[in-house]
Formats: C-alpha cells, sequence, structure tokens
C-alpha cells in the first residue's frame, strides 16, 4: 500500500539521516566524513526530515548538554523533569530555538559544529517547511484510500522531534540496564532495536559515548553500525584505527 511504503520510507529514511549524521557525526564525532560526502549527509538529512528539519549545529550542542547534565535540571530532554512527553518536547524546542536564535551560550559544546549556511537559512524559510507539509498532504490526497489515514500526517510534520523525544523519553525511563557506574538513568529500551535504529541502547551509548556501535551484548543489534562499516568499506566514511 503506497501510504504505508511511503510512511515507513519516511520514517526510517529520516531516523537514519538524525542517527548517522546528526547523532554519531554531528554530535560525536565518532567517525570523519571527507567534504563531498558531509554535504551529501547534510542534505540528505535536509530532505528526509522536509518540514521538521533539525538544524545540526543546534543539534549537535544540545545533545553535548545531554551528555554532560543527563538527567539533571540541565539536561536540555531529561523525562525526569517534565510531567510528560509533550512538555519534554515543548522544553527541548525553547532550548533548542534558543540556541538558534542566539539567546542561549553554546559555551563549551560549541566547538566542531557541522554547519551549512546556505541550507540552515533554507531550512529556517517557513514557506520551505510549508511546501514540505503540502507535499506529505498532496501525496496523501493521491493515495490514502480512507479519511483516517490522514490522521498520520503529523508524524510526517513532525518526524525529527518526534523521533527524537521517543528516544529520550522512552530510553531515559523504561527497560534494562547493563552498566550501572554511567550516574544517570539512562536504560535501553529494546534488546532489538529495529524501530528506532539502535538509539534506544541509551544506558550503552551514555557508558561508551563514542563507541560506534551502541549494541554491548550478543543480544542486542544497533542496525546503523554494519551500514557505518559498509560506507566505511566504500571509503565514504573513516573511522578512527582502534
Amino acid at each position: 500500500m503506497p501510504i504505508c511504503l511511503f510512511l515507513a520510507v519516511h520514517w526510517y529514511l529520516s531516523l537514519f539521516c538524525q542517527s548517522f549524521f546528526l547523532h554519531r557525526f554531528g554530535a560525536h564525532r565518532m567517525f570523519h566524513l571527507p567534504p563531498f560526502w558531509k554535504r551529501f549527509f547534510y542534505l540528505m538529512t535536509f530532505f528526509s526530515q522536509g518540514a521538521s528539519f533539525l538544524n545540526p549545529r543546534a543539534y549537535a550542542v544540545m545533545h553535548r548538554m545531554h551528555h554532560a547534565w543527563s538527567d539533571t535540571d540541565r539536561d536540555p530532554h531529561s523525562p525526569h523533569y517534565s510531567p510528560n512527553i509533550v512538555a519534554m518536547m515543548v522544553k527541548t524546542y525553547g532550548i533548542y530555538t534558543g540556541l538558534l536564535s542566539g539567546k542561549i551560550d553554546p559555551g563549551q559544546f560549541g566547538y566542531d559544529l557541522p554547519e551549512w549556511k546556505a541550507v540552515d537559512k533554507l531550512s529556517e524559510n517557513w514557506l520551505v517547511r510549508l511546501a514540505f507539509a503540502g507535499s506529505y498532504i498532496a501525496f496523501y490526497l493521491a493515495f490514502a484510500p480512507s479519511w483516517w489515514y490522514f490522521l498520520l500526517l503529523p508524524v510526517h510534520f513532525l518526524i525529527g522531534p518526534i523521533q527524537g523525544a521517543l528516544v529520550n523519553w522512552c530510553g531515559h525511563k523504561y527497560g534494562y540496564v547493563n552498566h550501572r557506574e554511567t550516574g544517570d538513568r539512562s536504560r535501553n529500551t529494546l534488546a532489538l532495536d529495529i524501530l528506532l535504529l539502535g538509539e534506544l541502547f541509551q544506558n550503552n551509548h551514555h557508558r561508551y559515548p563514542q563507541r560506534m556501535n551502541f549494541a554491548n551484548r550478543w543480544f542486542e543489534l544497533d542496525p546503523v553500525w554494519p551500514l557505518i562499516k559498509v560506507l566505511a568499506m566504500l571509503r565514504v566514511v573513516k573511522v578512527p584505527s582502534s
């Protein structure tokens, strides 16, 4: 069915860009991207997230804040300081826009930030965001077999923030712990994290924040890690020597 396929492709393409480019590269610099491929994935993130494109510079700063202040009152998105997931998203959005506008100083976290001013300026134009939203609506008008499919449209409109909120809410509230020495309340929510491409191994990631493979135990699977290895073989990315 076209709508289900479109939703699945949009979900996983956006999620891959968030995990691979924004998170593992932009915030942590786990590997090196040559200039061409850096711009390629920058554009890929812009088009896949579309109406809810997350600025890589602000994302990187906010994620570094999250690691430094994990599950404290200074954490930009700890579920333990918000009554529900929507309130946490609103709080996060306030910090995100503050970083974009310059009202919040990135301080110690403002180093080596991914930036492409032309794309960033384009993404901040509401006409561009509305054009993305309009393209989603047009696809649904053409292929939705019933009215209730249109209830899925908010997922497309807010796909980047929704994915990030699920990771931070569930990954710090539900699941099991491999590493209690993290000093926070991070959890591994799913042993086979297909739904969020390894991002729900939050406890593993907080223990080893520079480790490219978020899975630690034999039964855990981080789907992005084998893709990174393939990209390294193809010389798209350069991983540090162990």
